[in-house]
């Protein structure tokens, strides 16, 4: 008497989204001269294998289970499928140059650290590598620059969770790049980036034997807050959307190629392309 249920499912995701990754598959495999039935899935039934990781992180187990392979190819097949989509994501000074281009009035640039359970990597002076001290868990920090309204533009490669913002941002040469850009497109962000207030509109910080802030600071502070509070949206869009986002089980430096995934993912789904439509939020 079989012990197992077999039910049916549906992936929330268009028909196109699904047909865009399989397409992206094929062109790897003739790239790579995969002979035709070498393969154990094809690549719609692999895109499928894929996005249900992304979107309900599914584990490994079950995928193999349910397409009967092996877990080893079930995870060969997800990172190949996380590699080439990651290949297209955008370019930070490409996404600066469009948002210019199309009318936006600022971009916004914020930080999310993404949870992982791989613990055991010594950093410097014996401190986990991984471990956020802000966060009070594992994970890897990304910088996300949106758009006025909240939509993930572009995302960065991944550094240890133990990094400050500022920190990843001037490793991935974010600020340098910001800085080219700034006469054409001012960048907000908080006060985690206030080290490059020269190139980005932070809010406004007391200073020592400082009584209070002015009026006119007072005033700036609340409108920067209330353009970047929105920005923030970019984030919990992304972690929302991806299940897999909330905690990554794989080696935690693959997190950077694997939002860059998501973030190709995510315009894909919404067939979206960058207008300055995307200040309307603010009444421009």
């Amino acid at each position: 008497m079989p012990t197992s249920v077999t039910y049916t499912a549906t992936l929330d995701v268009r028909r196109e989204t699904v047909l865009f990754l399989a397409a992206l598959l094929h062109t790897e495999r003739r790239r790579r001269g995969t002979r035709k039935g070498r393969r154990a899935l094809g690549c719609f039934a692999q895109a499928v294998l894929i996005l249900r990781w992304f979107l309900d992180n599914t584990r490994i187990k079950q995928l193999a289970t349910d397409h009967h392979i092996s877990r080893k190819t079930a995870y060969r097949y997800l990172h190949e499928g996380i590699d080439v989509l990651a290949m297209h994501a955008p370019g930070l000074r490409q996404v600066l140059d469009n948002a210019a281009g199309t009318g936006l009035t600022h971009v916004n640039l914020d930080g999310i650290v993404i949870a992982t359970d791989r613990v055991a990597t010594p950093g410097p002076n014996g401190a986990d590598l991984w471990w956020s001290g802000k966060h009070k868990h594992h994970g890897g920090n990304v910088q996300v620059i949106s758009a006025p309204d909240g939509w993930p533009l572009w995302v960065s490669d991944v550094r240890p969770g133990r990094e400050h913002d500022m920190t990843c941002a001037r490793t991935h040469g974010i600020i340098a790049t910001l800085a080219a850009a700034r006469d054409m497109l001012p960048t907000l962000a908080d006060l985690g980036y206030e080290g490059a207030a020269d190139v980005i509109r932070v809010p406004v910080k007391k200073k020592r034997g400082q009584a209070r802030l002015s009026d006119d600071q007072h005033t700036y502070n609340k409108v920067l807050r209330g353009l970047r509070g929105v920005g923030e949206r970019a984030n919990a869009l992304l972690t929302v959307t991806f299940k897999a986002l909330r905690r990554v089980s794989l080696d935690p430096w693959r997190i950077g190629q694997i939002v860059r995934a998501a973030l190709v993912l995510l315009h894909r789904e919404h067939d979206w392309t960058i207008s300055a439509s995307h200040n309307a939020i603010f009444g421009y």
